[in-house]
């Protein structure tokens, strides 16, 4: 490794670097709106069209496994985009994770179900819901925005790539609210392929805009000095394993949360509380439009008042938060609904919009795609992945909602210690005494 200071020829200007984080925003909302497609379809639609049973309750797990399995292959996308993206560079990983989720997607509208071709729709739409795309997009895309941000704003910028949820939620959420007013009873058999197919205009949009950007500033000088790794996945476990394992448990409380607020209540909330599913719809776009606001105020306070701080104390409120979300939301009143989880989106975002910032601390810039793609993605198995899976298990079982806020209070904790850990200043992986991002010029 290459431990002396270095200088670009040429500095950015800020123009780049917020050229750079709306790339990395609007790439990672078209990557999201296709992956929240898939949660709502997962939570309202795939159950009786593709995992038929007597028991509505196994019914809906087959569904809810075949959006696990998304996760399951994440880690994989983040190997192979964190190799490649420590090689040959962040942007080319950006745009051939762009195309691999589109495609995916549309072929996803266009899928047969159970009752057309049996048991080969549901073993189709596991094989289509691949997580590489995603797993391979989270490490680039934020990557791309800290390694460009200016000096101290690294969470705001950072937090560029996060954003893309709560866009990707609100776009994917209103056009099945808008597909099911419009089609009526026809959206259960065919109105929600439509939006899997128009996606296709979304990923050709995306990928104009990628192709656009310039690489990132500190890849581009690890390239020229000829510092990049050749094995970066095997030279990051080796020399940085405690910076991966703090990564993995500060990422799982946030993607837990946020599935539980953006998918399980679908299910959970037409089926056992009584919400209409255009209400519940209703109900995730505005807290999905609270929580865009929360994310750009927060992330903006990380810079301002100190990022671990910060972090530890909203693991405090979201711990909270997840025990009073269920007494709330199943009150079954639409505005009291709205409350709970913009509540719980707000508290989850002091977890998850500095954690691009925080994650990229852990690694130096040769091998921190790959570090922050193996942390980030493994911590999603273990959080997001599983947790619509446990809480229709933690329900059926124990028939308490109560209990499911239990088991994210508990996960939250781990992810706060593990965030408190992950800021101590042996830790912080640097190349040089300087802070590691390039200087960034006045826009003249």
């Amino acid at each position: 490794m290459n431990n002396q200071p270095t200088e670009i020829s040429k500095p950015i200007t800020t123009a780049a670097a917020k050229q750079a984080a709306t790339a990395s925003f609007i790439g990672t909302a078209i990557e999201w709106y296709d992956f929240f497609l898939y949660g709502a379809a997962a939570a309202l639609i795939f159950g009786p069209q593709f995992f038929p049973s007597s028991n509505p309750a196994i019914s809906q797990l087959g569904a809810f496994a075949s959006f696990a399995v998304g996760f399951l292959t994440r880690p994989l996308g983040g190997v192979i985009g964190g190799h490649f993206g420590d090689r040959i560079g962040r942007k080319r990983v950006l745009l051939l994770s762009l195309l691999l989720m589109g495609g995916s997607t549309v072929m996803v509208g266009l899928l047969p179900n159970y009752a057309q071709i049996g048991v080969a729709a549901p073993i189709l739409l596991f094989v289509l819901r691949q997580g590489l795309a995603v797993g391979a997009e989270w490490g680039g895309a934020a990557l791309i925005s800290v390694e460009n941000a200016p000096k101290g704003r690294k969470t705001f910028f950072g937090a560029a790539t996060q954003l893309g949820v709560p866009a990707g939620a609100i776009i994917a959420y209103s056009m099945m609210l808008l597909l099911s007013a419009v089609t009526g009873d026809a959206f259960d058999d065919w109105g929600w392929r439509i939006a899997f197919v128009a996606s296709i205009v979304l990923v050709l949009y995306g990928l104009r805009l990628r192709r656009k950007l310039a690489e990132s500033p500190l890849f581009a000088q690890e390239s020229a000095h000829g510092t990049t790794a050749r094995a970066p996945i095997i030279e990051v476990l080796r020399r940085y394993p405690l910076g991966v394992l703090v990564a993995i448990f500060a990422s799982a409380a946030s993607p837990a949360v946020g599935y539980i607020v953006l998918t399980f209540i679908l299910s959970y909330g037409t089926k056992e509380i009584g919400y209409s599913r255009n209400s519940l719809l209703l109900v995730v776009i505005a807290a999905s439009t609270v929580q865009f606001i929360a994310m750009l105020v927060i992330s903006t306070m990380a810079d301002r008042w100190g990022r671990g701080r910060l972090m530890v104390i909203g693991s405090a409120f979201q711990a909270v938060t997840a025990l009073v979300f269920f007494p709330i939301f199943d009150n079954g009143a639409v505005t009291l609904a709205i409350l709970a989880c913009s509540i719980a989106l707000i508290a989850q975002t002091t977890q998850y919009a500095p954690l691009p910032a925080l994650i990229s601390d852990l690694f130096p810039t040769r091998l921190r795609y790959s570090g922050s793609s193996i942390g980030y993605q493994f911590g999603a198995i273990l959080g997001g992945s599983l947790s619509p899976i446990i809480a229709t298990a933690i329900f059926s079982s124990t028939g308490s909602s109560l209990m499911i806020g239990v088991y994210l209070a508990i996960l939250t904790v781990v992810s706060g210690i593990a965030i408190a850990i992950a800021h101590l200043p042996a830790l912080q992986a640097r190349e040089h005494e300087a802070d590691d991002r390039p200087v960034v010029a006045p826009v003249e």
